[in-house]
Protein backbone atom coordinates (compact mmCIF):
# COMPACT_ATOMS: atom_id res chain seq x y z
CA UNK A 1 0.00 0.00 0.00
CA UNK A 2 1.13 3.97 -1.11
CA UNK A 3 -0.41 5.11 2.48
CA UNK A 4 1.03 4.86 6.03
CA UNK A 5 -2.17 2.85 6.95
CA UNK A 6 -2.06 -0.34 5.97
CA UNK A 7 -5.82 -0.72 6.17
CA UNK A 8 -6.38 2.01 3.46
CA UNK A 9 -6.58 0.82 -0.10
CA UNK A 10 -5.65 4.22 -2.34
CA UNK A 11 -7.33 4.13 -5.85
CA UNK A 12 -7.44 7.11 -8.30
CA UNK A 13 -9.67 7.24 -11.61
CA UNK A 14 -8.95 8.00 -14.82
CA UNK A 15 -12.73 8.58 -17.05
CA UNK A 16 -13.57 11.64 -18.93
CA UNK A 17 -17.64 11.73 -18.43
CA UNK A 18 -17.22 14.28 -15.52
CA UNK A 19 -20.69 12.58 -13.48
CA UNK A 20 -19.02 9.13 -13.85
CA UNK A 21 -16.13 10.34 -12.59
CA UNK A 22 -17.76 12.37 -9.44
CA UNK A 23 -19.12 9.47 -8.68
CA UNK A 24 -16.44 7.12 -8.45
CA UNK A 25 -14.41 9.66 -6.43
CA UNK A 26 -17.50 10.23 -3.92
CA UNK A 27 -18.06 6.36 -3.93
CA UNK A 28 -14.14 5.84 -2.92
CA UNK A 29 -13.80 8.35 0.06
CA UNK A 30 -17.27 7.47 1.28
CA UNK A 31 -16.18 3.94 1.63
CA UNK A 32 -14.07 2.96 4.76
CA UNK A 33 -11.02 1.75 3.63
CA UNK A 34 -10.76 3.19 0.58
CA UNK A 35 -9.11 7.06 -0.54
CA UNK A 36 -9.16 8.60 -3.61
CA UNK A 37 -5.97 10.06 -4.91
CA UNK A 38 -7.35 11.54 -7.43
CA UNK A 39 -9.78 11.78 -10.24
CA UNK A 40 -8.83 12.59 -13.80
CA UNK A 41 -10.65 13.76 -17.19
CA UNK A 42 -7.68 12.40 -19.52
CA UNK A 43 -5.08 10.11 -19.26
CA UNK A 44 -2.33 13.53 -20.01
CA UNK A 45 -3.61 14.74 -16.68
CA UNK A 46 -3.48 11.80 -15.07
CA UNK A 47 0.10 11.21 -16.07
CA UNK A 48 1.40 15.01 -14.95
CA UNK A 49 0.02 14.02 -11.17
CA UNK A 50 -0.29 10.45 -10.39
CA UNK A 51 3.29 10.34 -9.44
CA UNK A 52 2.60 12.77 -6.62
CA UNK A 53 0.46 10.68 -4.62
CA UNK A 54 0.69 6.99 -6.59
CA UNK A 55 -2.65 4.80 -5.91
CA UNK A 56 -2.75 1.61 -5.49
CA UNK A 57 -5.14 0.19 -7.57
CA UNK A 58 -6.10 2.67 -11.04
CA UNK A 59 -9.71 2.47 -12.22
CA UNK A 60 -9.53 3.51 -16.27
CA UNK A 61 -12.21 3.99 -18.95
CA UNK A 62 -10.60 2.97 -22.35
CA UNK A 63 -12.27 5.45 -24.45
CA UNK A 64 -10.51 8.93 -23.43
CA UNK A 65 -9.62 11.73 -25.24
CA UNK A 66 -6.34 12.21 -26.81
CA UNK A 67 -4.08 9.40 -25.68
CA UNK A 68 -6.87 6.48 -25.18
CA UNK A 69 -6.69 3.94 -21.91
CA UNK A 70 -4.85 0.85 -23.45
CA UNK A 71 -2.12 3.63 -24.86
CA UNK A 72 -2.47 4.69 -20.94
CA UNK A 73 -2.04 1.23 -19.73
CA UNK A 74 1.22 0.61 -21.62
CA UNK A 75 2.60 4.25 -20.35
CA UNK A 76 1.43 3.86 -16.57
CA UNK A 77 3.29 0.18 -16.58
CA UNK A 78 5.96 1.30 -17.70
CA UNK A 79 6.70 4.19 -15.08
CA UNK A 80 5.03 2.72 -12.50
CA UNK A 81 4.73 -1.30 -12.70
CA UNK A 82 3.32 -1.94 -9.63
CA UNK A 83 0.29 0.35 -9.66
CA UNK A 84 -2.71 -2.29 -10.99
CA UNK A 85 -4.80 -1.59 -13.23
CA UNK A 86 -8.60 -2.07 -13.58
CA UNK A 87 -9.74 -1.06 -16.72
CA UNK A 88 -13.76 0.24 -16.52
CA UNK A 89 -15.33 0.83 -19.51
CA UNK A 90 -18.52 0.24 -21.66
CA UNK A 91 -16.53 -2.23 -24.58
CA UNK A 92 -17.04 -5.47 -24.44
CA UNK A 93 -15.46 -6.60 -27.82
CA UNK A 94 -12.34 -8.89 -27.79
CA UNK A 95 -10.60 -6.37 -29.60
CA UNK A 96 -10.53 -3.86 -26.72
CA UNK A 97 -10.26 -6.83 -24.28
CA UNK A 98 -7.49 -8.17 -25.76
CA UNK A 99 -5.48 -5.36 -25.88
CA UNK A 100 -6.21 -3.70 -22.67
CA UNK A 101 -5.04 -7.12 -20.82
CA UNK A 102 -1.95 -7.63 -22.58
CA UNK A 103 -1.29 -3.71 -22.44
CA UNK A 104 -1.22 -4.74 -18.40
CA UNK A 105 -4.37 -4.57 -16.73
CA UNK A 106 -5.28 -6.68 -14.15
CA UNK A 107 -8.77 -6.96 -14.27
CA UNK A 108 -11.73 -5.78 -17.11
CA UNK A 109 -14.91 -4.52 -15.63
CA UNK A 110 -17.96 -3.11 -17.29
CA UNK A 111 -19.51 0.20 -16.30
CA UNK A 112 -22.90 -1.47 -15.14
CA UNK A 113 -21.06 -2.77 -12.66
CA UNK A 114 -22.53 -2.44 -9.20
CA UNK A 115 -21.07 -0.61 -6.39
CA UNK A 116 -20.45 -2.84 -4.12
CA UNK A 117 -18.99 -5.36 -7.24
CA UNK A 118 -16.54 -2.57 -7.89
CA UNK A 119 -15.15 -2.20 -4.54
CA UNK A 120 -15.05 -6.00 -3.75
CA UNK A 121 -12.90 -6.44 -7.08
CA UNK A 122 -10.75 -3.53 -5.95
CA UNK A 123 -10.11 -5.49 -3.08
CA UNK A 124 -9.15 -9.06 -5.13
CA UNK A 125 -7.18 -6.92 -7.20
CA UNK A 126 -4.92 -6.29 -4.07
CA UNK A 127 -5.34 -9.80 -2.67
CA UNK A 128 -4.01 -10.95 -6.35
CA UNK A 129 -6.83 -11.64 -8.35
CA UNK A 130 -7.99 -10.42 -11.41
CA UNK A 131 -10.88 -9.37 -11.32
CA UNK A 132 -13.30 -9.65 -14.72
CA UNK A 133 -17.07 -8.73 -15.17
CA UNK A 134 -18.83 -12.60 -15.64
CA UNK A 135 -20.04 -11.13 -19.04
CA UNK A 136 -16.39 -10.47 -20.06
CA UNK A 137 -14.73 -14.39 -18.20
CA UNK A 138 -16.58 -16.63 -21.16
CA UNK A 139 -14.84 -14.05 -24.35
CA UNK A 140 -11.55 -14.49 -22.21
CA UNK A 141 -11.49 -18.01 -22.61
CA UNK A 142 -12.63 -18.33 -25.76
CA UNK A 143 -10.77 -15.29 -27.15
CA UNK A 144 -7.28 -16.85 -26.07
CA UNK A 145 -8.04 -20.27 -26.82
CA UNK A 146 -8.31 -19.06 -30.65
CA UNK A 147 -4.56 -18.61 -30.87
CA UNK A 148 -2.24 -21.50 -31.90
CA UNK A 149 0.69 -21.27 -29.95
CA UNK A 150 4.28 -20.44 -31.39
CA UNK A 151 6.51 -22.78 -32.68
CA UNK A 152 8.38 -24.57 -30.03
CA UNK A 153 7.50 -21.93 -27.02
CA UNK A 154 10.12 -22.51 -24.46
CA UNK A 155 10.33 -20.04 -21.75
CA UNK A 156 12.58 -21.75 -19.72
CA UNK A 157 10.16 -22.37 -16.96
CA UNK A 158 10.86 -24.45 -13.90
CA UNK A 159 8.19 -27.26 -12.78
CA UNK A 160 7.68 -25.44 -9.92
CA UNK A 161 7.16 -22.12 -12.16
CA UNK A 162 4.71 -24.33 -14.22
CA UNK A 163 2.73 -25.49 -11.45
CA UNK A 164 2.52 -22.21 -9.97
CA UNK A 165 1.28 -20.50 -13.63
CA UNK A 166 -1.07 -23.62 -13.62
CA UNK A 167 -2.57 -22.44 -10.63
CA UNK A 168 -2.74 -18.41 -11.44
CA UNK A 169 -4.43 -19.59 -15.07
CA UNK A 170 -6.96 -21.34 -12.56
CA UNK A 171 -7.44 -18.06 -10.75
CA UNK A 172 -6.00 -18.40 -7.63
CA UNK A 173 -5.03 -15.57 -5.58
CA UNK A 174 -1.26 -15.31 -4.33
CA UNK A 175 -2.62 -16.21 -0.99
CA UNK A 176 -4.77 -19.70 -1.61
CA UNK A 177 -1.85 -20.76 -3.90
CA UNK A 178 0.82 -20.18 -1.44
CA UNK A 179 -1.86 -22.64 0.69
CA UNK A 180 -2.39 -24.99 -2.18
CA UNK A 181 1.52 -25.43 -2.40
CA UNK A 182 2.69 -25.50 1.02
CA UNK A 183 4.96 -22.03 0.85
CA UNK A 184 4.44 -18.72 1.90
CA UNK A 185 3.11 -16.05 0.13
CA UNK A 186 6.52 -14.12 -0.05
CA UNK A 187 8.03 -17.33 -1.89
CA UNK A 188 5.19 -17.38 -4.41
CA UNK A 189 5.80 -13.54 -4.89
CA UNK A 190 9.48 -14.54 -5.73
CA UNK A 191 8.35 -17.01 -7.89
CA UNK A 192 5.80 -15.21 -9.46
CA UNK A 193 8.58 -12.72 -10.16
CA UNK A 194 10.42 -15.16 -12.16
CA UNK A 195 7.86 -16.32 -14.24
CA UNK A 196 7.49 -12.68 -15.26
CA UNK A 197 11.17 -11.85 -16.18
CA UNK A 198 10.83 -15.36 -18.01
CA UNK A 199 6.77 -14.40 -19.74
CA UNK A 200 8.65 -10.51 -20.43
CA UNK A 201 5.34 -9.87 -18.98
CA UNK A 202 4.58 -7.02 -15.85
CA UNK A 203 1.20 -8.18 -14.22
CA UNK A 204 -0.98 -11.36 -13.68
CA UNK A 205 -3.32 -10.51 -16.12
CA UNK A 206 -0.66 -10.55 -19.28
CA UNK A 207 0.88 -13.56 -17.75
CA UNK A 208 -2.56 -15.04 -17.60
CA UNK A 209 -2.97 -14.22 -21.51
CA UNK A 210 0.41 -15.13 -22.71
CA UNK A 211 0.08 -18.73 -20.94
CA UNK A 212 -3.11 -19.08 -22.36
CA UNK A 213 -2.72 -17.84 -26.02
CA UNK A 214 0.44 -19.91 -26.70
CA UNK A 215 -0.66 -22.70 -24.93
CA UNK A 216 2.22 -22.82 -22.01
CA UNK A 217 0.79 -25.30 -19.79
CA UNK A 218 -0.03 -27.87 -22.54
Amino acid sequence: MSSTDPVTINVAVIEDQTPIRESLAWLINDSPGFRCTGAFGSMEAALAKLGGDLPDVLLMDIGLPGMSGIEGVREIKQRWPQVLILMLTVYEDNDHIFHALCAGACGYLLKKTTSEQLLKSIRDAIDGGAPISPEIARQVINLFQRFAPPAQANYGLTPHERRLLKLIVDGHSYKSAAAELGVTVNTILFHVKSIYDKLHVHSKSAAVAKALREHLLN
